[in-house]
């Protein structure tokens, strides 16, 4: 079973996980939900799901997530080249 990104921060040693904690603020300021992100990219949710090879109202389930686990974070960050999906 994965692991949530909350369970990894927090066993992070406390000097990382304030680095961590400032730059998700930075970030948040900037995006406030992984939704805004993929339009910011210019992506449609069906865009997402076909890079994923998942249906359509699984990406927008995901897009409305507080927490995921590290391994769907992954795979909504990268896409087979490395990049932003």
């Amino acid at each position: 079973m994965g692991r949530r990104l909350d369970d990894v921060i927090a066993a992070l040693p406390d000097d990382r996980r304030a680095r961590v904690e400032a730059r998700f603020e930075e970030l948040r300021d900037e995006v406030e939900s992984l939704g805004e992100l993929r339009r910011a990219v210019g992506k449609a949710q069906t865009d997402i799901a076909s890079t994923l090879k998942i249906k359509q109202p699984s990406v927008s389930k995901i897009e409305k997530q507080t927490d995921m686990y590290l391994s769907t974070l992954k795979r909504l960050s990268r896409n087979e080249r490395g990049g932003l999906v």
